[in-house]
């Protein structure tokens, strides 16, 4: 057996084993949020029941949230990540293109900053928007989310600026471009896969992220999806498996959804055709 042989043989018995790693735990949830008794396993003999009363619960029932909780996480993740995404945009664009004092030193400050862990700042979040009568409302995650998110999306999208011809930035400059006419009608549109990837995962950290709305939230007003799952009871205390497992595979239907409609920006050409010959 040839060594290009077995090099393909490895890679195509990884590359199974790393996809059903992934993917069972969103089977086995699934399975679990359409059967009627979450325990099948465990009795004899074991027998899954198929029913949709679940899903129909999870909707149906006002007193669990659902859909306050994910209107709270569509609405909170959308704009960080818009707001983020125009803020990052605009300062790898400078880091990359414009010499200025602090151009490198700058990144590097921001970076060290996002190191410090959430459960360190907290606390002093939580007594300050409390100052300021902000406690359970979209600007009290939003806030922190963009503050959060910002080094990491700013990161992103400064490997991927510098790594675009500064030709783009001279041949508008000759036409009489601004900065801003640059950044806006030739960057941006060259550097849409990079955003948009950029964007997807801003979005997934903030739609997953749980330590600041569980803190600075007190009820389905603001709290986003991961707070109402874990906080979801049944009427006598119990763990609704089922509910809660619908509940889980209904609230990864917006990530799959945007990653499906945006795949084909982002593994696009990224610059193909930007710069004439």
């Amino acid at each position: 057996m040839s060594e290009k042989t077995i090099k393909s043989i490895l890679i195509t018995f990884t590359s199974i084993c790393m996809f059903f790693f992934c993917i069972l735990p969103f089977i086995w949830m699934c399975v679990i949020s359409f059967s009627k008794n979450p325990d099948f396993l465990s009795r004899s003999p074991a027998k899954f029941i198929f029913t949709l009363t679940n899903y129909y619960e999870i909707i149906s029932i006002k007193s669990l949230h659902f859909i306050d909780y994910l209107k709270n996480s569509l609405i909170v993740c959308s704009l960080s990540t818009i707001i983020v995404i125009v803020i990052a945009s605009l300062a790898a664009y400078a880091f990359s293109r414009i010499n200025f004092p602090g151009r490198l030193i700058i990144p590097v400050m921001v970076l060290a900053f996002s190191m410090f862990p959430q459960i360190s700042i907290v606390g002093f979040l939580f007594r300050f928007m409390t100052k300021i009568g902000i406690i359970n409302t979209y600007p009290a995650l939003i806030f922190p989310y963009i503050a959060w998110t910002l080094p990491f999306a700013l990161w992103i999208l400064l490997s991927y600026f510098i790594q675009l011809p500064h030709e783009l930035d001279e041949s508008g400059m000759v036409d009489g471009a601004t900065r801003i006419q640059i950044l806006l009608r030739i960057i941006f549109p060259v550097a849409a896969p990079g955003i948009f990837a950029c964007a997807i995962l801003i979005f997934i950290s903030c739609f997953n992220e749980f330590l600041f709305a569980f803190m600075l939230t007190s009820d389905f007003r603001a709290r986003t999806i991961p707070i109402g799952i874990v906080l979801f009871q049944g009427l006598h205390g119990e763990i609704p498996w089922g509910q809660i497992m619908a509940i889980s595979a209904v609230s990864a239907v917006p990530l799959i959804v945007m990653t499906l409609i945006f795949q084909k920006r982002i593994i696009s050409g990224l610059t193909a055709g930007a710069v004439k010959g």
